[in-house]
């Protein structure tokens, strides 16, 4: 194991900077470094030789050339134990680095400001940084590579432990993550200039998406299977992944997916809402200003699905509504905030996992994908983000539904969004009362959610996420009183769907837009 003897180090987060260059110098390793880095560390009393000094060759051109320089990279990429590399470090007078401490420009920091220029994020892409990450890593037999602050103190004790060299094996994991890190920024900047682009329709020759590991979770989707959380380094701050889980149970795979499913939906909502999920299907939605009583309608659309269900909230939980919720078994509840006497009352059931999203947004919000795997690839959409829009409804029914058919249909319409394909949602008001999803046919929905509901849907409406190919699903909520229908339109037999809607005096209104949801 060889000692490491000079060290490059050249940073933009300076975190323990200071630190490093002092421990270091005291082991005796000389250390090379550039511009802030460099004076902060000569303001800490750390003896540093400037880059410039070593190359003879002085930083131009704003600082945009430091370290593209062969004497840096002969000294990172020189391989010790061959002869030919060794005489062309000695003929060119190459100084070996044995340590290189780098991390890069602050790219993702720069596009997150509101108002972050194309001009101010291509000045903060480095280019000598990834440089020399990748020549340490490659050669990470002879080169230690370090670009985390949270591995100082492993390189340090090493160091100090092993006669001032590092292991092999810590090597080889230094060098894995410092690719994981370039390969990260330049997807990173691939998206950000793939955004930038006249066209927001088109999709690129390659698909890259720079993700973080935020946590390992206890299994997949079934105990067998391993699973991981990483975050899109370029997410709003309110997305799911920020949420904070405030007691509970370790979250497993399968509460993220359910997480997701609530949080999008009570989302589409500026009333407080109340939803409950189960198995990404919403079983229940209600809208009110007394949050208990929304919550109670809610559950009673499904009380048996809603048992050990995911619970949403778009407003911060009170104590009514948590004495109301601990009544029976939930997995899961999240929120954008909690009364204390909230808290005080969920802390009695200390399995119960509650997360709390954060309250603001960061105004920050690149294009987003729905990505789905296929064997062998990937299924790259853009995802559903159109809302209700009541200016693209058409009344295609002779009779034209009432004003409180409308607000039913609206509140329908938004749920069926969420709800699996083949969707059906049966709604009273800001209520859901049946629910019918993923179904082989849309018949079989309907029927469903007829079967599901607890309370008479006569005099409810029914949304459909998308159009309805025969007239049997209409005939049968005619049946069962249905008064109004909201659906996308376009079937090819469109005629014989509103010629039944006219037969049975019902109101009948297209949106224009699906909303598949496989």
């Amino acid at each position: 194991m060889s000692s490491v003897r000079r060290a490059l180090i050249s940073v933009s987060d300076k975190t323990r900077i200071g630190e490093l260059g002092r421990k270091l110098n005291e082991l005796g390793v000389e250390i090379l470094s550039t511009g802030g880095t460099a004076k902060l560390l000569q303001d800490e009393g750390v003896p540093v030789r400037l880059v410039s000094d070593y190359t003879g060759f002085p930083e131009m051109m704003g600082g945009r050339i430091k370290t593209l320089h062969p004497k840096i990279h002969g000294a990172i990429l020189g391989r010790r134990h061959l002869d030919e590399d060794i005489q062309a470090m000695q003929t060119h007078e190459i100084e070996a680095i044995d340590l290189v401490v780098i991390n890069l420009y602050p790219f993702e920091a720069t596009i997150r400001k509101e108002n972050c220029t194309l001009e101010e994020a291509i000045e903060n892409i480095d280019i000598g940084g990834p440089a020399m990450i990748r020549s340490a890593a490659k050669n990470y037999k002879d080169v230690g590579v370090v670009v985390d602050p949270a591995d100082y103190d492993v390189v340090l004790e090493e160091l100090s432990g092993n006669e001032g060299g590092l292991t092999l094996e810590t090597r080889k994991r230094l060098s894995q993550k410092a690719y994981s890190l370039t390969a990260r920024y330049d997807a990173t900047i691939s998206r950000y200039l793939a955004g930038q682009q006249e066209s927001k329709t088109t999709f690129g020759p390659s698909f890259q998406e720079p993700y973080e590991k935020i946590q390992d979770l206890r299994y997949g989707e079934n105990p067998h299977q391993s699973a991981a959380l990483y975050k899109d380094v370029q997410a709003s701050e309110n997305d799911l992944v920020s949420a904070r889980q405030l007691q509970g149970k370790e979250l497993s795979f399968n509460n993220f997916l359910d997480m997701n499913a609530v949080w999008e939906l009570v989302s589409e909502f500026e009333e407080s809402a109340s939803v409950i999920v189960k198995h990404s299907n919403p079983c229940g939605v209600a809208l009110g200003i007394n949050q208990r009583e929304s919550f109670i309608a809610a559950r009673e659309t499904d009380p048996v699905s809603a048992f050990g269900g995911i619970l949403g909230f778009n407003h911060p939980v009170d104590k009514a509504t948590a004495e109301e919720i601990t009544k029976n078994f939930v997995e899961v509840i999240i929120a954008p905030g909690y009364a204390p006497e909230a808290l005080e009352i969920f802390a009695k059931k200390k399995n119960v996992r509650v997360m709390e999203m954060p309250e603001t947004a960061v105004k920050h919000s690149p294009r987003r994908y729905d990505i789905k795997r296929v064997g062998g690839g990937l299924l790259v959409q853009d995802a559903d983000t159109l809302g209700y829009d009541p200016k693209k409804l058409s009344s295609v029914s002779e009779r034209t539904p009432t004003e409180e058919e409308l607000a039913s249909l609206k509140f329908a319409w938004i749920v069926a969004k969420h709800v699996k394909s083949n969707a059906i949602v049966y709604a009273r008001g800001n209520e859901t009362v049946g629910v019918g999803a993923g179904q082989m046919s849309r018949v079989d929905s309907a029927r469903l959610a007829i079967e599901k509901a607890q309370k008479p849907v006569a005099g409810c409406v029914m949304a459909s996420d998308a159009f309805f190919p025969f007239r049997d699903a209409v005939d049968a909520a005619a049946e069962n009183g249905i008064t109004a229908i909201i659906q996308p339109g376009g079937s090819i037999r469109d005629n014989e769907i509103i010629e039944a809607a006219n037969e049975h005096k019902m109101a009948m209104v297209f949106t224009g837009i699906r909303h598949f949801k496989h």
